[in-house]
């Protein structure tokens, strides 16, 4: 009698777990967004670890669970939560990063803690009054999903999240699954490295500017390196992504953020977000961000234009000023290699034009991760200079990345 109970249940809950897994496949069975031919490679359609349904249902079935998610986390055209809660996956928290979950707010915007009105799942900010999940928060849940757009650049804050999402899970002992997605910029390294001066939320870690790499493989050396308090180990799952390698060419199919709205201004991003820590404008409130670069001393420029308050851009820098500079969203950036001729360009410019170019604080230091780039600026180092300094820290990083690489 005991055996027959014992197999009943475990009948029972073979179907259960079969009918979530139907479930789940026709909640994905919409048609992909189109993409271009050149997303494919052998002729297979790259397939982002969220959408590998059947490998990852025996860890959510009968499990109380949290995701770390915003409108980048996408099964095809649907979310993810939507796909887990309308096939009776328990989701019992949502953790939003910068930006919000729903991805609207504005760089650096604090965001608040709320409740999503469509599925009434509590949403917890890890942008706001703190960025790591509580021992509260965490309470009685059994695995953490981690399901979020990196375009690979050490100072897009989702690594950061990530990290933190890690560190607390491993001090409650909860498995964390990452659903893996292409780097858009995942095909080169390049930049200074991170020295330890310089860590904040925009760099934690010792990895250079564009550190080619997927947010997968990104985990496991945050894990393989020892990089969470005290050495802590996160007992981590990577969903793989199929049909994809660093050299296959990937454009999203959302913005990742909402100054990021193409795939020009994400190729931009590692090279102009430097500019962040100047007084330059590079287009947040226009319909250009990561595409110009101006600023109003500029007059005797040609190319003009005017930063303006707007969703995901509340309070551009130069709001409702003219600003004199260059257009790039005619030009191909350069191949491979962060750009850092407009940097020196534009540097030269403040100097004839007699204004500051640097910001008082240290956010280009911060995003540098080193106070030598501004320095070797002010001193009129050459970009071949500057890019020769790097090599060797590149050189040391390129070894340690080699452990960690999923997708060759």
């Amino acid at each position: 009698m005991i055996h027959s109970i014992g197999l009943s249940c475990h009948l029972n809950k073979d179907i259960v777990r079969l009918f979530i897994s139907i479930l789940l496949f026709i909640a994905c069975k919409s048609e992909a967004p189109r993409q271009d031919k050149s997303l494919y490679l052998d002729d297979g359609r790259i397939v982002v670890g969220a959408e590998r349904v059947a490998e990852y249902i025996d860890d959510v079935a009968y499990k109380n669970i949290a995701v770390v998610v915003n409108h980048s986390s996408l099964v095809k055209e649907r979310h993810l939560v939507d796909v887990l809660t309308t096939t009776g996956v328990k989701v019992n928290k949502i953790f939003a990063p910068e930006h919000g979950f729903r991805g609207t707010a504005d760089a650096g915007e604090k965001v608040d803690d709320n409740v999503d009105e469509k599925t009434g799942i509590p949403v917890v900010s890890l942008y706001g009054k703190k960025k790591k999940p509580s021992d509260g928060d965490l309470e009685g849940i059994d695995l953490i999903i981690f399901d979020i757009q990196d375009v690979g650049a050490r100072f897009y804050t989702y690594i950061s999240t990530l990290h933190y999402v890690m560190e607390a899970a491993a001090e409650n002992n909860i498995q964390v699954i990452v659903m893996d997605r292409p780097n858009p910029n995942g095909n080169y390294i390049d930049g200074p490295v991170l020295e330890e001066a310089y860590e904040s939320y925009v760099g934690m870690h010792p990895v250079p500017v564009v550190y080619g790499m997927t947010i997968g493989e990104y985990a496991r050396m945050i894990n393989g390196e020892g990089w969470l308090k005290d050495g802590l180990q996160c007992r981590l799952k990577i969903m793989t992504i199929l049909n994809y390698d660093h050299n296959t060419r990937y454009i999203l199919p959302v913005k990742p953020s909402p100054n990021l709205p193409n795939s020009l201004s994400i190729a931009n991003y590692p090279s102009l977000c430097f500019f962040e820590g100047t007084t330059m404008s590079i287009g947040r409130g226009t319909d250009k961000p990561f595409q110009v670069i101006g600023h109003p001393d500029l007059v005797d420029m040609l190319y003009t234009f005017t930063p303006k308050s707007g969703p995901g851009s509340k309070y551009p820098k130069h709001l409702h000023k003219s600003c004199y500079g260059l257009d790039l969203s005619g030009k191909s950036p350069r191949p491979g290699q962060i750009d850092l001729s407009y940097l020196i360009y534009f540097y030269d410019l403040s100097k004839e034009h007699d204004f500051d170019f640097f910001n008082e604080d240290l956010f280009f230091d911060l995003l540098s991760g080193t106070d030598s780039l501004k320095k070797m600026i002010i001193e009129g180092k050459t970009e071949a200079e500057i890019r020769d300094s790097w090599k060797d820290d590149l050189d040391r990083f390129k070894v340690i990345r080699e452990k960690y690489l999923i997708y060759n």
